[in-house]
């Protein structure tokens, strides 16, 4: 077990920058995800972690080592990528003790380490079978195995549910993190999926083209996205973002979207805006709710009657979609009943929950 230290870490192919100065710590036994679009460098930082990639600049310590220069065998890490890499003539007892024979771990240790970790994935009783034979979470499950035998300090995982269906991702999120609760190292996990970095991580470090955009946790970016970047990638559905102007009359700042429609910027905001600032105003599609069906009845709000164009029932809520300031804008109707197409409804927007952004640089103007 360790912490794991990146200090103005950066990654360069030949003149090209792609890895721009990353600074983070990550304390020994956190599970932290990298998350981000494609090519925002979550991957080749996770590979440098590794060894998998040298690096161009910067420091990296596993423990009280700095690892820049050390190969990955003598960093006592374990890897489970995108792909479960099983030796296909193996038993999964094979494929699980095959590393620690390699290294020279004698009969009885290599047999101890396999029943533990076969015992805490469910394996025990697949442990003849290859894996041509088992199922893609089986598979997954004997590709972590063969990670946890070898003790590591650190656990990395690049992306390894992506070959999953949508039900198989669930459980083996679910089974990732029983793993971490049971055997307690320290996990860096990559993913392009922000439903597992907000479900699996104690901290999401949010990546773009190289940089970390917010490091936090869960709670804390979707609660308070550091700029409309964040706040588009966090959340399922997306957080609603409006272009607006400020406007001041009588010392209260209204947002003014183009439709017309002007929204009273709440007092933790008010004094960080200027007369005619370009912004943009955001909000969490269940601060946007019919009257009578919002998380959030009783608080300050205001409200506004639109169509609604389209409405996906998803059971116990349905999310609403209608057009606000020129766009199309997402609400969420709690207890639903049946809507239809071209229906009208008094939508009341969460003045507490609003965010205002700076239109220029993108920044929050609440933090």
């Amino acid at each position: 077990m360790a912490e794991v230290t990146l200090e103005k870490v950066v990654k360069r192919y030949g003149q090209l920058e792609v890895v721009h100065g990353v600074d983070l710590k990550i304390a020994q036994n956190e599970f932290v995800v990298l998350v981000g679009p494609s090519g925002c460098g979550k991957s080749t930082t996770l590979r440098m972690i590794a060894g998998l990639e040298d690096i161009s600049g910067g420091q990296i310590r596993i423990g009280d080592r700095v690892v820049n220069e050390l190969p990955p065998r003598a960093r006592n890490i374990s890897m489970v990528f995108q792909s479960y890499a099983l030796y296909p003539h193996m038993t999964v007892r094979e494929n699980l003790g095959f590393g620690l024979k390699i290294a020279g771990e004698n009969e009885a240790e290599i047999k101890k380490r396999v029943d533990d970790a076969s015992a805490i994935l469910g394996l025990v009783d697949f442990m003849d079978r290859l894996p041509a034979n088992l199922s893609g979470g089986q598979r997954q499950r004997v590709a972590m195995g063969r990670a946890i035998v070898r003790n590591p300090d650190v656990f990395l995982f690049d992306e390894p549910l992506s070959n999953l269906d949508a039900k198989l991702r669930g459980q083996m999120r679910v089974e990732i993190k029983k793993l971490h609760q049971r055997v307690k190292t320290t996990v860096i996990y990559v993913t392009h999926d922000q439903v597992e970095a907000m479900t699996l991580a104690d901290r999401i470090v949010i990546m773009r083209d190289g940089y970390v955009e917010q490091v936090g946790t869960p709670t804390e970016v979707f609660e308070n996205p550091v700029n409309t970047f964040v706040a588009g990638f966090i959340g399922s559905p997306p957080m609603n973002q409006l272009d607006a102007t400020i406007s001041i009359s009588g010392g209260q700042p209204v947002a003014t979207l183009s439709d017309g429609f002007a929204i009273p910027v709440p007092a933790p905001i008010a004094d960080k805006v200027a007369d005619g600032q370009s912004v943009v105003v955001g909000f969490r599609p269940d601060g946007f709710a019919p009257r009578g069906h919002s998380l959030h009845e009783g608080a300050l709000s205001v409200s506004v009657t639109r169509n609604v164009t389209i409405a996906e029932l998803l059971g116990n809520e349905s999310i609403l979609i209608t057009e606000l300031g020129g766009k199309e804008v997402q609400g969420k109707m709690l207890n639903p009943r049946p809507v239809n197409p071209g229906e009208q409804l008094e939508f009341t927007l969460d003045l507490s929950r609003l965010h205002v952004f700076d239109k220029v640089s993108g920044r929050n103007l609440g933090l």
